[in-house]
């Protein structure tokens, strides 16, 4: 049994020797994140140009910009099969490949058929590192740091979003506008989409310098790898302990390998279920409408396409700002309270804006405008949702979804809950131009009681798990058997 009492204090900090370099692996796995938060908020800048370049209507606007998202849900799903056969590295580098395709493509695009093909790519690489990159995580921090290191996913996401929107606001500012031609003679919204080859190789450049999970090593008998890179990340102490864990859990792995997702509830087991909600709930709150179509939605209620560019990158600089606040509360407050009230705030602020566009009117043009005081207080309950929603649900549903799998379908499992979220995420974009043109109260009423819904969710379903052992966490999700007399 190791010495606990040997093991250095601070040992298990985010400033600590093994808690430094857990954050250099977890930031390198995080750019997959940052690779999801630009491409699926890059397009933002983009959405009137192609409109207008294309001749699209609303319906098929919303699908363009919702297609990659369908990508996603396939790539996250088959993520977790190719990353326990080729390792995490190999299909990191897949996903950047995709990616690094799909920006040139999206760049030099023709017709709306073809950007439609480019950006399935990109979402199908990307849906991959949605995957892998948790997983990743989750598998080589200390359990002490590892709801901080978790979050570095969402801040990752933030990041993304943020660079995509400044990026797109430059381009748009340098050229004079998004449809204006700009260097080589390439409107700006061209190059919104192909500035995205930079991350997409960094990523892969990373995907070379990292070491490989230590799980994945273990699972096909490289020990000796394995027990190397955690002595970079565990003290000396308890370096055999958590060795012999990680073997012991993998031969329980080798011994349920056809353990199936299928189960009493619906067809599934009832913690894939739980995945699946928490998933869904992030999504159907409308966070992305935000970052997908604010520029747009902006311009519809009076603001010039400059102001509205600059609006967004502001939005998005409050987002990564309250990630960080959330990566510095999770493992002191827990999760739970943090999603708690996150949902209060989310469903207080989009029914404020619900109420907001009850009061807009439309030209004969069909312009939308928002007078005053609406259109400050629908701007303001905007950006109290994106902090409830980035200090809270944003970051915290990647850190359970990480915990709450048994170790067994893990891999499946997380597959399955990173596939819903993105087709989630697509139904709540791809429906948006439709439904805003018809009624944006209801449209944003309908994403206030989704959240006051997760509130419910979260109260009576979720339970605590700050600091438990990764594979103890699914202890808490079954209820144990009655007891007869």
């Amino acid at each position: 049994m190791t010495d606990a009492g040997s093991i250095p204090t601070g040992s298990f900090t985010l400033r600590g020797p093994y808690g430094r370099r857990a954050i250099g692996l977890s930031v390198a796995a995080a750019v997959g994140g940052f690779l999801f938060g630009f491409d699926s908020s890059v397009i933002n800048g983009a959405v009137d140009s192609i409109q207008a370049n294309f001749e699209l209507n609303a319906v098929i606007t919303g699908f363009v910009v919702a297609v990659a998202l369908l990508g996603c849900a396939v790539g996250a799903i088959i993520a977790g099969n190719l990353s326990d056969r080729w390792g995490r590295l190999r299909v990191m580098l897949l996903g950047a490949i995709m990616f690094f395709v799909s920006s040139v493509g999206s760049a030099f695009t023709f017709s709306v058929a073809d950007l439609i093909l480019w950006r399935v790519i990109g979402g199908l690489g990307i849906g991959i590192a949605s995957v892998v990159a948790p997983a990743y995580i989750a598998e080589i921090a200390p359990r002490q740091i590892r709801g901080g290191l978790a979050s570095l996913q969402q801040l990752a996401i933030t990041l993304g979003i943020f660079a995509a929107l400044l990026s797109d606001a430059l381009f748009a500012w340098g050229a004079g506008g998004a449809s204006e031609p700009f260097w080589f003679g390439l409107e700006a919204w061209r190059w919104m989409f192909l500035v995205g080859v930079v991350p997409a190789a960094v990523y892969g450049i990373l995907s070379f310098t990292v070491p490989e999970s230590p799980r994945y090593l273990i699972s096909k008998g490289r020990n000796d790898e394995a027990r190397e890179i955690f002595a970079r990340l565990v003290p000396p102490a308890d370096l055999d302990q958590t060795m012999t864990e990680l073997t012991n859990a993998i031969e329980f792995d080798k011994k349920t390998q056809g353990v199936s997702l299928r189960g009493p509830v619906l067809g599934l087991q009832g913690i894939v279920w739980t995945g699946i909600i928490l998933s869904v709930f992030q999504q159907f709150v409308g966070i992305n409408v935000i970052f997908y179509y604010s520029t747009t939605l902006w311009q519809s209620v009076g603001f010039p396409e400059s102001a509205s560019l600059g609006i967004s990158v502001v939005t998005s600089i409050t987002n990564v700002l309250v990630t960080l606040i959330a990566i510095f509360l999770v493992d002191r407050v827990g999760r739970k309270p943090i999603l708690l009230t996150g949902s209060v705030m989310m469903a207080v602020s989009l029914a404020l804006m619900a109420v907001s566009f009850m009061f807009s009117t439309t030209d004969a043009d069909g312009a939308v405008t928002l007078d005053a005081p609406w259109g400050p207080i629908a701007l303001v309950a905007a950006n109290i949702f994106v902090i409830g929603f980035g200090a809270s649900w944003g970051p915290l549903v990647w850190v359970l979804l990480g915990e709450i799998f048994p170790s067994r379908i893990r891999g499946k499992a997380l597959g399955v809950a990173a596939g819903a979220q993105w087709i989630a995420n697509f139904l709540i974009t791809v429906s948006f131009p439709a439904m805003s043109s018809w009624s944006l109260p209801l449209t944003y009423g309908m994403y206030a009681t989704f959240a006051a819904l997760s509130f419910f969710y979260v109260l009576f379903k979720i339970p605590e798990t700050k600091g438990m052992e990764l594979e103890k966490t699914e202890t808490l999700f079954h209820k144990p058997a009655k007891t007869t007399t």
